[in-house]
């Protein structure tokens, strides 16, 4: 059986990593679901929200999903009201992504869901969720790495690689990405 560094290869391969629904509806939507998602003219937000739904997916009102923003899995994913995920963004969603309330994920941003442990030699698919809460910003070409949460109102500064949770109202950057400051609490508009 080949192994390299301690990886046992074989066994990897062999392992299931997808029920057979799973398998089913990931053909579904790579013959059907992604190609009409992406052909549907950038304005028609409702229509790829209604084509995310009917995979699966759980999508609030006003949602701005862009047409080629990619969404791997639909029927991993919650969005709610009036977020957006922007153009070329990547949905590695093995795991559940919930994408909270006035969130918005910029353009080349990348939230995974997904990964392997490497303490193990068969290195095992793992499919931690990420959670983006209410009002944050994921800003351009961020990472959101595995099982990450970010809070409610942060940012995630351009180009940042987050590896551990965010707390509300943090701003961070870098990699791996740290606090900068956090944001003031502003009174609500009357």
């Amino acid at each position: 059986m080949p192994s390299f560094h301690g990886i046992d290869v074989e066994s990897n391969r062999a392992a299931a990593k997808y029920s057979r629904s799973e398998l089913l509806l990931r053909l579904l939507w790579g013959v059907l679901g992604r190609p009409l998602f992406r052909l549907v003219p950038r304005p028609l937000f409702g229509l790829r929200s209604a084509i995310l739904r009917v995979f699966g997916a759980t999508v609030g009102k006003r949602v701005h999903v862009y047409p080629s923003a990619c969404v791997y899995m639909p029927w991993n994913l919650a969005i709610g009201d009036w977020s957006s995920i922007g153009e070329h963004a990547y949905i590695y969603n093995l795991g559940p992504v919930t994408i909270g309330a006035g969130v918005t994920v910029s353009y080349r941003a990348h939230l995974c869901a997904g990964t392997h442990d490497f303490r193990q030699t068969a290195f095992p698919l793992c499919k931690p969720p990420v959670a983006v809460c209410d009002g944050a910003w994921i800003c351009t070409d961020a990472f959101v790495g595995p099982g990450v949460t970010v809070g409610e109102g942060a940012i995630v500064g351009a180009r940042a690689v987050v590896v551990k949770d965010v707390p509300p109202r943090a701003i961070v950057a870098g990699n791996p990405a740290s606090i900068l400051r956090f944001r003031p609490v502003s009174p609500d508009p009357e």
